[in-house]
């Protein structure tokens, strides 16, 4: 392996990303974000790291969701919260269903380049460059607006920088008790359509009484009140990440400053690609997107390539392959990381091959398709003798329209009415508490099926 730079990728075949018409500007803004303080710091990545590690064992288990992509008319305080308030309720019925440790990723702060299958798109006969992220160029159907204008990545910037300040007030100042959080989950399962979902709600309320008659509460127990909450995106646009690329003093390794854990997509893991030759040199755990085209040599190269000292936690396979694709593609890789003998992380990414457009013309996602590759993935893992340890989500703590189907029933007529994203369809603050419910029982199974086994 060559000794990694973190410019080596600019020699590397790139796909997915802009080409800038302006040189000096973006030399411009490339030197100027080399100034900016970085967004996360490495002792943040190598805690996130640890517990990754610890998930990929069984001994956590990993809830990384948010936005689809990250937009800047959309930017609020109230937009940041409810996404994290959400979170924070799904980590809390995971935690009751698993009996262990629920990582918390967001994400958030960074994600707001996006693939496309097509670098063009035609509307009424006009043809124009695809919109790619609002950190790249713009989403109305113009030619000015869809030049790549690199002035957009300060702008990203300093939203992220907004966005993890509130983050970690969020975190630790109070916002995160946990008879707060439950509370809120309470009030969900008060509705007649969520009331199969009141039982497990009132062990999680039994076991925080038991707790407090015990002497544990928010007042003398300080992890009851605050959270660790991290973020991630896809790391797409390199200049960005080349920029905030910073040498770690205490450790003398690199770090990816733009988030804390950062993921090669479906689109861009080729093994001799740009993407992989940035990420491989950086301490940051990251991400690796494994859909239906991944083959057994490709993943065997990437993993030693991403990861040729086995750490544990540095690896997380984000498995998307859709409802009903999961037994023909899941077990092949299962296996080659088993004869490998390689340290990873198996993570379901249920959103992204579940897509379908609607009558109505609106790209959804129908909520009983998301939640059958979950049960297939943990159906899968189960067979294998390997370990399911998270899930990776499109979501938001909106109200919005944009998947169909869960308790409140919403239709394709539906969609309309709220439906915001830029991009791909994201479950609402209702589907996403009620799909960790369903998740819940699935790693209660899990854990009754263990110890079973281990009785013998």
């Amino acid at each position: 392996m060559t000794e990694w730079q973190k410019t080596g990728w600019r020699a590397k075949p790139r796909v997915q990303m802009p080409d800038y018409l302006d040189a000096a500007a973006l030399a411009n803004v490339e030197a100027r974000l080399r100034q900016y303080p970085p967004l996360v710091f490495a002792g943040e990545a190598r805690r996130l790291k640890r517990a990754l590690g610890a998930a990929a064992r069984g001994e956590a288990f990993l809830l990384q969701g948010g936005d689809c992509a990250e937009a800047f008319d959309q930017f609020s305080a109230d937009a940041i919260r409810d996404t994290f308030k959400v979170m924070l309720q799904m980590a809390m019925v995971l935690t009751y269903g698993a009996k262990v440790p629920v990582v918390k990723v967001g994400r958030m702060a960074g994600q707001f380049a996006k693939p496309r299958s097509a670098p063009t798109e035609v509307i009424e006969g006009v043809e124009l460059p695809s919109y790619r992220g609002d950190i790249i160029n713009e989403l109305a159907f113009t030619p000015e607006a869809r030049i790549p204008n690199p002035d957009k990545m300060l702008q990203a910037y300093t939203q992220a920088a907004a966005t993890l300040n509130l983050l970690r007030a969020f975190s630790t100042g109070g916002y995160a008790d946990v008879h707060q959080v439950h509370a809120w989950t309470l009030g969900f399962t008060e509705s007649e359509k969520a009331a199969k979902y009141r039982e497990m709600a009132n062990h999680i309320s039994d076991a925080l009484d038991f707790m407090k008659a015990a002497g544990v509460d928010s007042d003398n127990a300080h992890t009851l009140k605050t959270v660790d909450f991290y973020t991630s995106h896809e790391s797409l646009l390199l200049e960005y990440e080349e920029a905030l690329c910073r040498l770690d003093s205490t450790s003398g390794k690199w770090l990816a400053g733009s988030g804390h854990m950062l993921w090669i997509g479906d689109r861009t893991r080729q093994p001799d690609g740009a993407h992989v030759e940035f990420l491989r040199g950086v301490q940051n755990p990251i991400g690796l997107k494994c859909g239906p085209s991944m083959t057994s040599d490709d993943l065997k190269r990437l993993l030693a390539t991403l990861n040729p000292s086995n750490e544990a936690g540095r690896l997380t396979l984000i498995a998307r392959f859709g409802a009903g694709k999961v037994a023909e593609n899941l077990p092949r890789l299962i296996r080659t990381v088993q004869e490998e003998g390689a340290s990873v992380l198996w993570v379901c990414d249920p959103m992204h091959g579940n897509t379908i457009k609607s009558a109505t013309g609106y790209k959804t996602r129908p909520f009983e398709l998301v939640l059958r590759e979950v049960q297939e993935f943990f159906g899968i893992h189960k067979a294998e003798g390997s370990i399911p340890g998270g899930v990776h989500f499109e979501m938001t703590g909106q109200d919005v329209t944009e998947c169909t189907g869960g308790m409140r029933a919403l239709s394709e007529e539906n969609l309309s009415a709220r439906y915001h994203t830029a991009c791909d369809p994201r479950l609402n603050a209702s589907q996403s508490l009620e799909l960790a419910f369903l998740v819940a029982e699935e790693l209660k199974s899990l854990r009754h099926d263990r110890r079973q086994a281990e009785a013998g």
